[in-house]
């Protein structure tokens, strides 16, 4: 079976007036994603996404010149093939770097689309696992920082929909970001696991300043306070208490990862299918993670391919942590883009699609209907 062709197609939409988060990247005021389509000589078609980079058309321009000639006519079920000659033609010399990964992430899980639809299996099945429930918890674009009252009262109500755990915003300032994380506590009580993501907004001494507070309330994880590239930073940050950092969604490839598990200072790895180099990637760090005994909690992208695809995955490796499920309470990319991606459960879980490939079928009328919208995400 070979590759035809290879379409990225860019989209976005406004998000509408009062339901703009602010966090520590900005406030969002539009989403973007970028979706890769694979056809082949045997007419079976695959999507991926890739994320957008904050730049979705300069990706998508990537895949479909730079990428698309690189892998046009490559066997469409050799996705290990199709990653390293990628890897060292665009990847490993004189390439686009993050960008390349992010393009070639697209493809990777469109390939394992066309896979799972060629065998009439579900990914998850592919990749040697089962249907089990998935831990959740509400994250995605939402809890943001909010007046501590309204955060906890938003907490509140992801909890009554079944969530476990639930994720806040922090990089504020330490003062803020203490006091909502103590309205939430008193809010959810003591059975809800609580996590915090900083979006890099922290320094060493803002995390000095927060941890004496974040161990009192017994937060899970303290998700990215530094840029990822600041491994010196994460370093010396796992020292001062005993919260445990997170970080991984802006590592890319296996190589990354190597050096952030082997500095010792991260405790969850949370790679980003759409980003770190698709699902062939994303095995290789799950298997890293768990030679370290280090749980395997993805970040999730903008849109229900990527969800889908990151629950399947979570299904199959051998220390599966949470699913980022995205609570924001207007996002058709999740929603629309070919059907809702998954269902929460009476005890905050989620479960695996049956249908082949991914599991989802794109809706390319909603695709066109929301093309490239110049601009920043987050302002």
């Amino acid at each position: 079976m070979r590759v035809t062709s290879i379409r990225a197609v860019p989209i976005s939409y406004r998000v509408p007036e009062g339901h703009n988060v602010r966090l520590g990247i900005g406030r969002a005021v539009k989403r973007d994603a970028v979706l890769v389509k694979v056809e082949t000589d045997e007419g079976i078609t695959g999507w991926g996404e890739a994320h957008h980079g904050r730049c979705p058309g300069g990706i998508a321009k990537l895949v479909d010149t730079t990428m698309s000639e690189l892998v046009l006519g490559m066997d469409a079920l050799d996705t290990v093939g199709v990653w390293q000659r990628v890897y060292r033609m665009q990847l490993a010399s004189h390439g686009m770097g993050y960008a390349a990964a992010m393009a070639l992430s697209g493809i990777d899980l469109a390939l394992w689309d066309i896979r799972g639809k060629a065998v009439g299996w579900p990914l998850y099945r592919l990749l040697g696992g089962a249907s089990k429930p998935i831990r959740a918890y509400a994250g995605g674009i939402s809890l943001g920082w909010q007046e501590p009252k309204s955060l906890a009262e938003e907490a509140a109500g992801y909890v009554a929909q079944g969530y476990r755990a639930i994720k806040l915003r922090v990089g504020d300032n330490p003062r803020a970001d203490i006091a909502r994380a103590r309205a939430v506590r008193a809010r959810l009580g003591d059975d809800i696991e609580i996590l915090v993501d900083a979006n890099t907004g922290y320094t060493l001494d803002d995390v000095r300043r927060v941890m004496p507070a974040f161990e009192e309330l017994q937060i899970g994880w303290l998700e990215e306070p530094f840029p990822a590239y600041d491994y010196r930073s994460y370093q010396a940050a796992a020292a001062l208490g005993t919260v445990p950092l997170a970080a991984g969604e802006n590592h890319f490839t296996r190589f990354e990862f190597t050096r952030l598990i082997e500095d010792r200072a991260v405790k969850f790895v949370q790679p980003d299918l759409s980003k770190t180099g698709g699902v062939t990637e994303a095995m290789r760090i799950a298997g890293m993670a768990y030679a370290w005994k280090l749980p395997f909690n993805p970040h999730t992208s903008a849109t229900g391919i990527n969800m889908t695809a990151t629950i399947n995955v979570l299904a199959a490796v051998d220390e599966p942590g949470y699913f980022e499920g995205d609570v924001a309470r207007h996002n058709p990319f999740r929603d629309e883009v070919g059907g809702v991606p998954y269902v929460l459960d009476k005890d905050g879980c989620v479960r695996p699609s049956e249908k082949p490939g991914l599991g989802i079928e794109v809706d390319e009328a909603f695709v066109r209907a929301h093309p490239l919208i110049d601009g920043p995400c987050y302002v």
